[in-house]
Formats: structure tokens, C-alpha cells, sequence
């Protein structure tokens, strides 16, 4: 549900206090609410998440969004897009105070070539996400909204605010059956 790599970001906080790196990487924060990349625009730079929790959506042609992930310290934005030499392939929103490191593109390039472990740390996120796509897959048709509803209430602990339209767009329905299936789990407690 929530998506870090703390090893990753050892990486970043070794690369950023090493002389040599810290000219071409930075610190930028953001506020809840700010969107950090945006689905179908270029961006310019790659970043990974210091501190803070994203959501991780794109918008249907419906203009209905999908949450695909809530991401947090140590996961890398952008370097798909870089990668594929595609735009955004979705919008990053700060759902609580967000620090990023920053890097410009030709830097990372340049990374990719030169930084065995860097690559190291990308295929192992590649990979983590595909393990998570089909475990999340799975897990949704196999378990109920209400537990999934409990690990939203995990989150929310977290201090990061869960809505009902997150909440909706995260398991890909819309609000009204949520609020269908949650009135029906209050419902079956009272009559426990």
C-alpha cells in the first residue's frame, strides 16, 4: 500500500554528501498538495523521495483517476520516462510535506553509465513493482474491501489522510459502491 526502499535512499544520502555528487543533486520540498510530476508533461529532472508519502495516479479519458501507488522514502520518480524517452506516464501529488533529492536527466544519464550500484538499485525496483503490480491484482480480487479498508486506517496513522475518493480511486471503484460495501461492513459488526 505504502511503497519505500530504504536502501535506496541510503544510496541517495551517500551520494548527496559526497563532494562530488552534491554540485549535481538537490534538495527541493514540497507541500501536500503540490504536484511534483504531471502525467503527460516532460520532466527535467529524477528524483527520490527523501522524506514524506506521494500518491502515484493517472487520469482516465473519463477524467476519472486511478491511484496506482502511494509512494514514500526511497522511491525514484521519473526514471522510466527518462529511460523510455516518454512524458510523465503519471501525475505524483505531495499527500503530506515532501523532500526530494533532484537530479537533471543528463546527470542521471550520465549515472547510469558509470554507477553499477545505481543500476543495481533500479532493476530491483523494476522488479519490486512488478511483484507488487501482480500481488496487488491478486490481492484485490482475493480479499475484502474491508480489509483493505484496514490498511487504510494503517495509513491514516501515518499521518497521511486518506479520503473516500482516494481510498475509491486506489481499488478502482467509485464512491458510491465504497460507501455501499462500508455501510454493509458497519452493518455486519452491528450484528456480530
Amino acid at each position: 500500500m505504502l511503497r519505500t526502499n530504504q536502501p535506496f535512499s541510503d544510496y541517495f544520502d551517500k551520494l548527496y554528501s559526497n563532494k562530488s555528487y552534491k554540485e549535481n543533486i538537490t534538495l527541493t520540498s514540497y507541500g501536500k498538495g503540490d504536484k511534483i510530476l504531471i502525467q503527460n508533461e516532460t520532466s527535467t529532472k529524477i528524483m527520490l523521495i527523501r522524506t514524506g508519502i506521494t500518491k502515484c495516479y493517472f487520469v482516465e479519458e473519463n477524467d476519472k483517476e486511478y491511484i496506482v501507488e502511494f509512494l514514500g522514502k526511497g522511491e525514484i520518480l521519473g526514471e522510466i520516462e527518462v529511460i523510455k524517452n516518454v512524458p510523465c506516464l503519471c501525475t505524483i501529488e505531495a499527500m503530506t510535506e515532501v523532500t526530494v533529492y533532484s537530479m537533471p536527466i543528463p546527470y542521471f544519464r550520465i549515472l547510469l553509465k558509470s554507477e553499477l550500484k545505481l543500476n543495481r538499485f533500479l532493476l530491483d525496483a523494476f522488479a519490486e513493482r512488478v511483484v507488487n503490480t501482480s500481488s496487488r491484482a491478486s490481492y484485490q480480487k482475493l480479499r475484502s474491501t474491508e480489509h483493505t479498508h484496514s490498511q487504510f486506517l494503517e495509513l491514516k496513522s501515518k499521518e497521511m489522510e486518506i479520503s473516500k475518493e482516494h481510498m475509491a480511486a486506489y481499488l478502482g471503484i467509485t464512491v458510491k459502491n465504497l460507501n455501499k460495501t462500508l455501510e454493509e461492513i458497519k452493518e455486519n459488526n452491528v450484528d456480530e
